[in-house]
């Protein structure tokens, strides 16, 4: 089966991607740059790119760029989801935002596809601390976000990564949806204080307003379109609407999510040594 992986290289794609090629799928690794002849690019922003890397594909993982909150993203996700049924893939499975309004409708597209389909509906991933725009402040010691103080129960990407590939290559998972989180909840203090037990070295959180966050991440060398997501998700999603602890990952794998704690621990080197 040949499956289409939209952000191939993205924090979720990679680890489906993976996954997929141990198992023995044929796998499209949908980027902007793209590895022809197998890998045509594939670009949210180019619907001409959208052709050749649905060509042959049996199945779609749909991550879209740099978020279904923003502007356009219904659009190019009716249209993508259209131009994909037309070319034959036959099952879609779409990574969605928890507590997002335009997220629910880019589900509802989906849903009325006329193929296969699950939706896996995430919140906060825990590896943004390892992998993305906080490890930086993290190895600094100092987490300013304008979280205040509420809880979130992160979920590890590799478990969005676990869920996805079932989604796509077994049965029992079409018309499910997925809303995945880790075990507990979590507020950023809590978070400063799992990260300093992992490493040994004190981290804490700063609450700080959204102006100030926006000028410290563009000082980190956070792009500019990047900043005005992440503040948008801080101002309009983090507000206390997803406090609470979903089963997703349970209810697709038949085990528990993983903890912060582990995932903390397992990636201490990161904001310790860099590496």
């Amino acid at each position: 089966m040949t499956i289409l992986v939209t952000g191939g290289t993205g924090k979720t794609g990679r680890r489906i991607a993976a996954r997929l090629q141990t198992l023995g799928h044929a796998v499209r690794v949908g980027s902007r740059t793209g590895a022809p002849p197998f890998d045509p690019p594939f670009d949210w922003a180019d619907r001409a790119t959208w052709a050749p890397a649905l060509d042959g594909a049996h199945a779609a993982y749909i991550a879209y760029y740099p978020d279904l909150a923003f502007p356009g993203a219904l659009e190019d996700l009716r249209a993508f989801t259209e131009q994909a049924v037309k070319a034959g893939v036959g099952r879609l499975v779409l990574l969605s935002g928890r507590g997002e309004a335009l997220a629910e409708a880019g589900e509802q597209v989906v849903r009325e596809s006329g193929v296969a389909w699950t939706i896996v509906r995430c919140g906060w991933f825990m590896q943004n601390f390892s992998e993305g725009y906080l490890v930086e402040p993290v190895r600094d010691g100092v987490i300013a976000l304008p979280a205040g103080e509420v809880a979130e129960p992160f979920v590890d990407v590799d478990d969005i990564a676990d869920v996805s590939v079932a989604a796509l290559t077994e049965d029992g998972h079409a018309g499910m949806l997925y809303e995945l989180t880790g075990p507990r909840l979590l507020t950023f203090a809590d978070v400063a204080a799992e990260l300093s037990e992992a490493t040994g070295r004190p981290i804490t959180y700063v609450p700080v307003t959204a102006e100030e966050y926006a000028a410290g991440a563009a000082a980190h060398g956070v792009p500019p379109g990047e900043i005005e997501l992440l503040t948008m998700l801080f101002t309009e999603i983090l507000d206390g609407r997803n406090a609470y602890v979903a089963d997703g990952v349970r209810a697709a794998l038949g085990r528990p999510a993983r903890d912060f704690k582990d995932f903390a621990r397992d990636n201490a080197a990161v904001w310790v040594t860099g590496g």
